[in-house]
């Protein structure tokens, strides 16, 4: 079971990092969220979902 949980935060927190790299914010900013990603995977996912750079969205 633990197995599971552990495979499910990582798989999480590599989207989360794939989606921070890709984003249109700025390199400091990357680096930042990342390392708060990798230095603490359940919080810092949460973190990145709740606060993290945002996709800019054309308007119609």
């Amino acid at each position: 079971m633990e197995f599971l949980f552990g495979l499910i935060v990582m798989i999480a927190d590599i989207y989360a990092i794939y989606k921070t790299l890709t984003s249109t914010a700025s390199t400091g900013t990357k680096v930042l969220w990342t390392l708060v990603i990798v230095l603490l995977p359940i919080l810092g996912f949460i973190a990145w979902l709740i606060l993290g750079p945002k996709e800019r969205t054309q308007p119609r």
